[in-house]
């Protein structure tokens, strides 16, 4: 489990059991001029986190995963995660760019780095930070198959509803949380670059 910075403006919080609940906006300021509601509480990315391990731990076959985060969004969720799943592991990266520096995606999927390892007959659990219209989702599982894994599972942080309603995306098997038709920051993901280091997810104000 990893180490989670929890606000004072969370003490006595009751966070709720179920999985992929959408939280209730709630305004919160974490330094100055940050223009973000907190949606997710620290607290409760943390709990989620540990149940997606025992999940992933309990519904793959026995055996080593290659875990390979989405950068750059992925990275903290991925290390939080990979911490959570009793298992023999590596660890790799793939870079892909699609929002640049906007609050919507460009819809064109640019790798700018590549694995470092072969995949060839490993088992493959891909880790995104958020799935939106699951385009890059579907070129990104395209790109690993077509590396001859024995399998490539899917984990995210969260999932919009544009994807939810899609009857043509990729299976996403593991997914954390519901996430709000808004653009989100924290907990590694970011608004042209910013925002994160917030230990909470937050939906960025753009008025």
């Amino acid at each position: 489990m990893g180490i989670f910075i929890f606000s004072d403006n969370l003490k006595g919080c009751q966070v709720p059991r179920l999985s992929r609940q959408v939280y209730r906006p709630a305004v919160v300021g974490h330094g100055e001029g940050v223009p973000a509601r907190e949606i997710i509480p620290a607290a409760a990315i943390a709990r989620r986190v540990a149940e997606l391990g025992t999940e992933i731990d309990a519904r793959l076959p026995p055996g080593p995963l290659t875990v390979v985060g989405v950068l750059r969004g992925a990275f903290m969720f991925m290390a939080d995660l990979v911490r959570a799943i009793p298992r023999e592991m590596t660890c790799d990266f793939l870079g892909v760019r699609s929002y640049g520096d906007a609050t919507v995606s460009s819809g064109v999927v640019e790798i700018t780095s590549d694995l470092a390892a072969p995949i060839a007959g490993r088992r493959v659990l891909l880790v995104e930070d958020i799935v939106d219209t699951g385009l890059t989702l579907k070129y990104l599982v395209d790109l690993l198959q077509a590396r001859g894994p024995a399998a490539v599972h899917v984990c995210a942080l969260m999932a919009k509803p544009a994807y939810r309603a899609s009857p043509t995306g990729p299976a996403l098997e593991f997914v954390g949380f519901d996430a709000p038709d808004a653009f989100v920051v924290g907990y590694g993901l970011d608004a042209a670059q910013l925002y994160r280091n917030l230990p909470y997810v937050a939906a960025l104000e753009t008025k």
